[in-house]
């Protein structure tokens, strides 16, 4: 059966991240590589030089660091855009010292 999807994301256009914010980036886009890492390694794939999905092979299953910069990308938007989102909807965050 083949439907019709279209996305409706909520806009998140208007929300600017204050400098704290931005810098957790890149520390939340690294814990999502290494959470789809980790899921790619129970499901059985490990590295390969080129993505086969038959032999469940992926470049990707590298550390953070060591991702080409369109993948890297990839997380930092699905980051930012969370925090966005999460600001949207009027939560706070805050960091607690401790």
């Amino acid at each position: 059966m083949k439907t019709t999807y279209t996305p409706h994301p909520i806009d998140t256009s208007d929300v600017v991240l204050p400098e704290e914010l931005i810098s957790l980036t890149s520390l939340l886009a690294s814990n999502v590589h290494d959470q789809w890492s980790l899921a790619r390694i129970k499901q059985g794939w490990s590295y390969g030089p080129q993505r086969n999905d038959e032999k469940k092979e992926t470049p990707c299953l590298v550390r953070y660091e060591e991702l080409p910069e369109s993948e890297a990308e990839y997380d930092k938007i699905t980051a930012m855009n969370t925090l966005k989102i999460i600001l949207k909807l009027g939560y706070k965050i805050e960091k607690i010292d401790k």
